[in-house]
């Protein structure tokens, strides 16, 4: 697989792994971001990016938003610095 299938695989694998690896819980959200930048149009990509995030971030209840937030601040850099959005 390439493109957004082969990241929107990972976001899944990720997924399935935080039940066993608590760190793995930032992991299918990133690769979320990535599956939606590589399947996005020519010139759309980090746009489309960005609006994942957004929308990522809508999603998350109130009383564990500003720990989701605080961690995707924390380790964006290791995750392709995707949650600057």
């Amino acid at each position: 697989m390439t493109g957004g299938a082969r990241y929107a695989a990972y976001a899944a694998a990720q997924a399935a792994a935080v039940a066993h690896v608590a760190a793995h819980e930032l992991g299918a959200a990133a690769y979320a971001i990535k599956a939606v930048r590589a399947a996005a149009p020519v010139g759309q990509s980090e746009g489309s990016g960005r609006l994942e995030c957004r929308w990522q971030r809508e999603q998350l209840p109130d009383a564990i938003r500003e720990l989701v937030l605080d961690d995707q601040r924390l380790r964006n850099d290791i995750c392709w610095g995707v949650f600057d959005c």
